[in-house]
C-alpha cells in the first residue's frame, strides 16, 4: 500500500517522516485559518497557540508539498503514527484531489491524505475559531510551547511558501500584524512583491470528499520543529 499525505503548514518545511517523493502542487477549495488551537507544539494549555487549518472555500486553492510515503506496511504504518501524533490536534482525515502547477484541469493524485479540523467548538475541542486580525497577532506573538514560540511557526510559513514560490496573502498579513505587534519594523522580505497565494481563483466545480474521523491522542508530542 503506497499513501499521500498533503502538507500546507509546518510539513511543507519540516515533514520530520521518512517520504519517497514529493511535489509541489495544490488542492481546491480550501483556505488556510489559523483558527486551531496548539496546546503541546507552539503553545500551552493556559496559553494555547493559534496554527494552521484549512477551511472549506469555494474557488480558491490552498499550494502546499504532496508526500508519498511507499516501502512496505512497515514503514508506512511508522510514518503514519508519527503524523497521527504529530498532528493530534486536527480530528479529522480528509481525502482531497491533488494538483500540479500548470494542470489545474486534471488531478495529479487522487485521495490524497490531509489532516484538517472541523470547525465546531463543541465538538472539537481545538478548534478555536476566527477572530479579529488584531487579536490573533496578539496570541500568537506572545504564545510559546515546547517547540518553541508561535511567532516563529507563522514566520516559517511565511517563508516556506514564498520559497515554493507561492506566497499566501493571508499567511503574510497575519505575520506583518505580528510584527506591529512585537514593534518590528515593517520591512519584511514579501512585502515589496506580487503576492498569488490562497486568495488565487479559478472557475471550480463542486466536489464531494469523503471525510475519516481520526481519534484524538491525548499525549503531548513536541514534533512540530
Amino acid at each position: 500500500m503506497v499513501f499521500w499525505v498533503f502538507g500546507y503548514g509546518s510539513l511543507v518545511w519540516n515533514p520530520g517522516f521518512e517520504y519517497d517523493e514529493k511535489i509541489l502542487g495544490f488542492i481546491k477549495d480550501y483556505r488556510r485559518v489559523f483558527d486551531l488551537a496548539c496546546i503541546d507544539h507552539r503553545g500551552t494549555p493556559q496559553h494555547p497557540a493559534r496554527t494552521c487549518t484549512l477551511e472549506k472555500s469555494q474557488e480558491t486553492i490552498c499550494w502546499g508539498v504532496a508526500y508519498c510515503v511507499r516501502g512496505g506496511p512497515e514503514k508506512e504504518r511508522l510514518a503514519m503514527e508519527y503524523l497521527e501524533r504529530r498532528e493530534c490536534e486536527y480530528d479529522s482525515k480528509t481525502l482531497v484531489d491533488f494538483y500540479r502547477e500548470g494542470e489545474p484541469s486534471q488531478p495529479a493524485l487522487t485521495g490524497v491524505i490531509v489532516f484538517t479540523s472541523t470547525p465546531d467548538k463543541v465538538s472539537n475541542k481545538y478548534y478555536l475559531g476566527p477572530a479579529p486580525l488584531e487579536e490573533m497577532a496578539r496570541q500568537i506573538a506572545t504564545a510559546v510551547g515546547p517547540c518553541g514560540n508561535n511567532r516563529d511557526y507563522l514566520f516559517k510559513l511565511e517563508k516556506a511558501m514564498f520559497d515554493i514560490g507561492h506566497a499566501d496573502n493571508y499567511v503574510i498579513e497575519l505575520a506583518n500584524e505580528v510584527r506591529k505587534e512585537l514593534g518590528i519594523a515593517e520591512k519584511g522580505i514579501l512585502k515589496e512583491r506580487k503576492l498569488v497565494g490562497s486568495s488565487s481563483r479559478m472557475p471550480l466545480t463542486k466536489s464531494h470528499i469523503p471525510t475519516l474521523q481520526l481519534r484524538l491522542r491525548p499525549e503531548a508530542v513536541a514534533m512540530d520543529s
